[in-house]
């Protein structure tokens, strides 16, 4: 085989370097499950709901993971690196994937302003004489370089993030069923299985309470469909999708629920509150030398890894919308070594107002970040959803040929997460501090629909419906 035939092998349609191997791609969907909003986040969820916390995040896993199936069987039907927003814009049209595709690029690059920020806010724990804005900076700068390089370089960066988040997750976990079971430590004395009902029974504000948390779980989800944007350049995905989504379930039950289920035997749930990690507290509760700094450096990770993958995922979304025509066709190009560097530069510059922020933007901001995040994430797993209802319908109607990775329970499963996700929202809306994200959220929108408008008057022929005209007959 010739050095020009092995290099076809390793590039996709689309252009994309095929670099990601299977090493990389479970540990970015391990990492894309384990991020801020575990290390940090828990914390206030903790104080809200007590132990009936757990309940929620593994109720959210089951969503998630119906979510991550429906993905997967579109994701082996055809495998691209647009993934959502070109299954919305095939089987719901144009419109749809001109939204899904803006609103997903959208809430990487508010992710990336705030993970930037939070970085820097972490290293300031060792470093109080470095200015933060600083910090951000050369976070930013630095980042950015191993984006522009080349896939592997980016997978490479990941993979250790994520290796960073998963032992300390773990080593939290052993170090806390020792404790559990032989006593020692300064938590010894009053750890036990017990503090998960004995503190005001398991639903100790009331199961209202704890559905209200589920705005907040759900966060914590955030970039787990990440797997699905590496379509486009994993080495073999027919193989190695599949088994990145297939080991889900398990890294849900180890990461979030065996975590938490560990965390608050050791430490009764009354003693966390918002603004804290209960990784920091029960390590701290614990006596383990160190254990604020050993924390703050995972946290620092997970902040990085999570703007990492924001730059990753907003050049290939700004590029897959540049090749419908959605966006400027200068995001279309790729750089020698295949990555969309234009997109992934534009996206970073607009990231880079966090390093101004870091002046003038008050703490509250952060909730609305994360909020609007939120949001924009719930539209894209609504998109998904409903991309694979559609789906499952033209393959039973013999229009469309049938996925080599069918989710359980078919439409009738996305169907559940979807209601789900339709029920998360109205809670969003309920919280006082938290529906500003759907004021934003209602702005965003005027704004595509001017764009579309725009964008319609300027190329008409945009709004022939892809999909259902396209559909690959069943012969």
């Amino acid at each position: 085989m010739t050095s020009a035939q092995v290099e076809s092998e390793n590039v996709s349609e689309e252009g994309y370097e095929r670099g990601l191997g299977s090493r990389q791609v479970q540990m970015i969907a391990i990492g894309g499950a384990i991020g801020v909003g575990l290390f940090m986040g828990a914390g206030a969820n903790i104080a809200k709901a007590g132990p009936s916390i757990i309940l929620m995040y593994a109720l959210a896993g089951v969503v998630i993971f119906f979510i991550m199936r429906a993905l997967g069987e579109l994701l082996l039907y055809r495998p691209v690196s647009g993934s959502f927003a070109e299954y919305a814009r095939e089987f719901l049209g144009p419109f749809f994937g001109f939204v899904t595709g803006w609103t997903y690029w959208l809430m990487w690059v508010v992710t990336g302003m705030a993970e930037l920020t939070a970085a820097a806010i972490y290293i300031h724990f060792w470093f109080p004489e470095i200015p933060q804005w600083v910090s951000a900076l050369v976070f930013l700068v630095v980042l950015f370089g191993v984006n522009l390089i080349s896939v592997k370089i980016f997978g490479e960066v990941e993979f250790w993030f994520s290796m960073i988040k998963v032992t300390a997750i773990i080593g939290m976990i052993v170090i806390g069923l020792g404790v559990l079971t032989l006593g020692f430590s300064d938590a010894g004395d009053t750890a036990a299985v017990s503090n998960l009902w004995a503190h005001d029974g398991f639903f100790p504000n009331g199961i209202g309470s704890s559905l209200m948390t589920l705005q907040g779980v759900m966060f914590a989800y955030l970039a787990v469909e990440l797997v699905g944007v590496t379509a486009g350049e994993s080495e073999n995905p027919e193989k190695t999708l599949p088994k990145a989504i297939n080991t889900l379930p398990w890294r849900i039950i180890v990461f979030y629920v065996g975590a938490l289920l560990v965390i608050l035997s050791v430490v009764k749930w009354t003693e966390f509150s918002a603004g804290e990690s209960p990784f920091v507290h029960a390590f701290g509760k614990i006596g383990i030398p160190l254990a604020a700094g050993i924390v703050n450096f995972v946290v620092l990770t997970a902040a990085l890894s999570s703007c990492n993958s924001g730059m990753y995922s907003t050049g290939r979304m700004l590029r897959d919308l540049a090749a419908n025509s959605e966006a400027p066709q200068a995001f279309g190009k790729l750089n020698a070594r295949k990555t969309p560097a234009v997109g992934i530069t534009v996206s970073v510059a607009l990231m880079g107002i966090g390093v101004v922020l870091n002046y003038v933007v008050p703490e509250k901001a952060f909730l609305y970040v994360t909020s609007v995040a939120t949001a924009a994430g719930i539209w894209t797993w609504m998109m998904i959803l409903v991309s694979h209802i559609r789906y499952r319908a033209a393959v039973d109607a013999g229009r469309l040929r049938a996925s080599s990775f069918p989710a359980p329970g078919g439409a009738l499963f996305s169907w559940v997460a979807l209601l789900f996700l339709i029920g998360v929202t109205c809670m969003i809306a309920y919280d006082k501090d938290a529906r500003v994200c759907l004021y934003v959220a209602a702005g965003w929108a005027v704004a595509l629909g001017v764009g579309w408008r725009v964008l319609k008057s300027r190329n008409p022929q945009i709004t022939e419906r892809r999909g259902d005209a396209e559909f690959e007959k069943v012969g």
